[in-house]
C-alpha cells in the first residue's frame, strides 16, 4: 500500500489549493478515503471522508463551505481542494486509507497559510 499526497505549499489568507492523493497497492475503488491534517503541536484531526463510490461522507466544520473532497477511481486518485484558506488551515495534510485515523496514511503534504 503507497498513498503520496501532493500539492501543498504556501497560500495567503483567502488563497486557494489542491491536494491530491496518489493510491496504490491496494484496489482504491472499495475503499472509503479520508483527509486528515496535523498542526504543529496538535493530534491528528478528521478534515474529511468519502465513500468509495464518491458520495462525501461528511466535513470537520470548520471546513464545511470552502473545502471540497473528490475522487476519480479511474485515476486511484482523491482531492482535497481548500479555497478561502485561514491561518488555522495550517498543518500537515495526509490522506488516510479507509475511513477514520487508524488507516495506513502517507508521508503528507504542507500547507502553510500566512500573509
Amino acid at each position: 500500500v503507497q498513498l503520496v499526497e501532493s500539492g501543498g505549499g504556501l497560500a495567503q489568507p483567502g488563497g486557494s489549493l489542491r491536494l491530491s492523493c496518489a493510491a496504490s497497492g491496494f484496489t482504491f475503488s472499495n475503499y472509503a478515503m479520508t483527509w486528515a491534517r496535523q498542526a504543529p503541536g496538535k493530534g491528528l484531526e478528521w478534515v474529511s471522508e468519502i465513500y468509495s463510490d464518491g458520495r462525501v461522507i461528511g466535513y470537520l466544520n470548520s471546513v464545511k463551505g470552502r473545502f471540497t473532497i473528490s475522487r476519480d477511481n479511474a485515476k486511484n486518485m482523491v482531492y482535497l481542494q481548500m479555497n478561502s484558506l485561514k491561518p488555522e488551515d495550517t498543518a500537515l495534510y495526509y490522506c488516510v486509507k479507509g475511513g477514520g485515523l487508524v488507516g495506513i496514511r502517507g508521508q503528507g503534504t504542507q500547507v502553510t497559510v500566512s500573509s
